[in-house]
């Protein structure tokens, strides 16, 4: 039985390309719905085609990762695009949207775009240069230059990479400019409500420098539903790497005394945003009505 990857879901069918790089148009067999299996785009199924452009997806194999909003599955990393300016650069949301990639074991890395309109760049690459001491890597790019925008290829060969975002921020501009055949659909920015409209309506894995990147409707919902409060001190890579210096095992980094992790707060190894970020987070999972 042939092997394929989802790389497309729309209307229900699912486009699975083969190893010979034909792509046929499959629907699900009932299966999947009496074991509550729905297949996503990054899948790898064993398929059975009817002919040489239907068929069906018979099964799924074992994941290693999947995401919910947008529906993804076996994603190798994901590319974080934050905007310099047209939204503002957000550590709060940026923080969130890592908390939530690490939590999954995918690579992030982080594409603050639109560059070129910053009047005074020096707040953002002082941002920039935190998140690169703790071991991120951090882009800065304009769309407005493609050798710029280059910098990014190196990243995608041989993966699977999910870009990631607030809405506005150049998604499907950066798609296009490492795609120009795609010419995707972008938006204004919503002056009114300070985002961006949502261009994309589906789940899809565009060839791109010998791998995949997904361009996907952006995140629905980034709440932590997923996510019980010991593990959230585990998304944040400086915690992580001064933990061993703790009194307790197992500490929280919240009220225990002889806290590594707190005193590097205090002495401004860590930026004192990325420890309220991580209380917010613990106090909202803490908080989180529970599901039924």
């Amino acid at each position: 039985m042939p092997e394929g990857k989802i790389v497309k879901a729309l209307a229900g069918f699912y486009y699975v390309l083969a190893d010979d790089g034909s792509i046929t148009q499959c629907r699900g067999r009932g299966v999947f719905r009496k074991n509550k299996i729905t297949p996503l785009v990054g899948d790898i199924v064993k398929f059975q085609a009817e002919n040489a452009q239907e068929g069906y997806v018979l099964e799924v194999l074992d994941r290693k990762n999947e995401l919910t909003r947008p529906p993804i599955a076996n994603i190798d990393q994901a590319i974080l695009v934050f905007s310099a300016v047209e939204p503002d650069f957000s550590t709060a949301l940026l923080d969130r949207f890592l908390t939530l990639i690490e939590s999954k074991h995918i690579t992030p890395v982080i594409c603050i775009t639109k560059m070129d309109l910053l009047t005074d760049d020096r707040k953002v690459k002082e941002y920039a240069s935190y998140y690169e001491n703790i071991g991120y890597t951090v882009l800065m790019t304009s769309n407005k230059d493609p050798e710029g925008v280059a910098t990014i290829y190196p990243y995608l060969a041989d993966k699977v990479s999910v870009i990631a975002g607030q809405s506005g921020v150049g998604k499907s501009s950066l798609l296009n400019v490492l795609r120009p055949d795609l010419d995707l659909k972008t938006a204004e920015i919503s002056m009114h409500l300070g985002r961006g409209k949502h261009t994309t309506r589906h789940v899809e894995l565009i060839e791109v420098e010998k791998g995949y990147v997904a361009d996907t409707p952006g995140f629905s919902s980034l709440e932590f539903l997923e996510l019980e409060v010991e593990d959230v001190k585990d998304c944040f890579l400086e915690f992580v790497r001064l933990s061993e210096g703790c009194k307790f095992r197992g500490c929280t980094h919240l009220k225990e005394p002889k806290c590594a992790v707190k005193e590097a707060v205090e002495n401004g190894e860590i930026a004192l945003y990325r420890y309220e970020h991580y209380m917010n987070f613990v106090e909202e999972i803490t908080n989180r009505k529970p599901r039924y």
